[in-house]
């Protein structure tokens, strides 16, 4: 196969294979690779070329931005995740095999489709891969990013657990926020700590809120937590800081298109949040449309 390579050399931590390791391995399988590093500028000038799959190394920071990228390309993508949560790699089952094998498995692979979510508001149209939402996790964004104890960790679970903190550090002193919140004509506002919209299992630092998302049924899973559940929230974040991957029991609603009402609140699109900083906001009352796309992408699951 031609194989087009995205790579985040600065994914993860030290272990992790450098781009002419990463070249040699998909060579020996058999592939001819085109190598594209992420940091350049025009990066996305790479996936013009002929390709018959597009495979990303890295988080799911990098993963994502290409994989959006990809909508409408017609080209499949698979990921070697390299990353610290590799969100998007969990759901789609690629974290439990070494590189090696994931790469040998490409030949034999199936192409799947799957969903993505869709959110347009006054800032524009933005696809998402894990999730989008408001509340805990959005607010907790800047305080992770300005971070020096959790960014100079070494390892991924480290990191992990650092970033499980301070949530639950957040968790335990923050208000709810209001949310005027409509799914397929069905009424959910109210007073909430946490607001998801899932598109896969995992969101953020991984937080396992989407255990039961379906990549193909054109469907969102909308995750509301009022305060009542705050105890109940902080206890499942206990456990996966712990390493212990316990399914939520949290209110949790399905349906094809959710509107929100946006009065000023922090939103967050995958790991950035929207509209960034520097970017005017609109007058608050301004609404926001989450939707899926179906089949916008397409995978190549490794025969592994």
């Amino acid at each position: 196969m031609r194989v087009t390579l995205i790579h985040n050399s600065k994914a993860g931590d030290d272990e992790q294979p450098g781009a002419r390791d990463l070249q040699h391995l998909i060579t020996a399988a058999g592939h001819d690779v085109f190598y594209q590093s992420c940091h350049d500028e025009n990066w996305t000038a790479a996936l013009a070329r002929p390709a018959d799959l597009v495979a990303v190394a890295g988080g799911d920071g990098t993963v994502g931005r290409v994989a959006k990228a990809l909508v409408g390309r017609h080209v499949p993508f698979t990921a070697l995740p390299l990353g610290t949560a590799n969100n998007i790699s969990k759901t789609l089952g690629l974290t439990d095999l070494p590189l090696e094998q994931l790469i040998a498995g490409w030949a034999r692979g199936h192409r799947t489709a799957f969903d993505i979510g869709v959110a347009g508001g006054p800032w524009g149209l933005r696809y998402f891969i894990e999730g989008m939402g408001a509340g805990l996790f959005a607010w907790n964004m800047p305080d992770a990013h300005d971070n020096g104890t959790l960014h100079n960790l070494d390892h991924a679970d480290a990191k992990l657990a650092s970033a499980l903190q301070l949530l639950r550090e957040r968790l335990r002193c923050c208000a709810p926020c209001r949310f005027d919140a409509v799914l397929d004509g069905r009424d959910l506002s109210g007073d909430y700590l946490l607001l998801e919209v899932m598109n896969m299992q995992y969101v953020g630092p991984n937080l396992y809120l989407g255990p039961d998302c379906d990549l193909t049924d054109g469907l969102l899973d909308v995750v509301l937590v009022p305060a009542a559940q705050r105890e109940r929230l902080q206890a499942y974040l206990s456990t996966w800081q712990d390493g212990r991957l316990r399914a939520p029991d949290l209110p949790t609603y399905r349906g094809r298109e959710l509107q929100l009402r946006w009065t000023g609140y922090a939103v967050h699109i995958d790991d950035e949040l929207w509209p960034p900083a520097k970017t005017m906001r609109a007058a608050p009352g301004a609404a926001i449309q989450i939707r899926m796309e179906r089949e916008a992408l397409e995978f190549l699951a490794p025969a592994c």
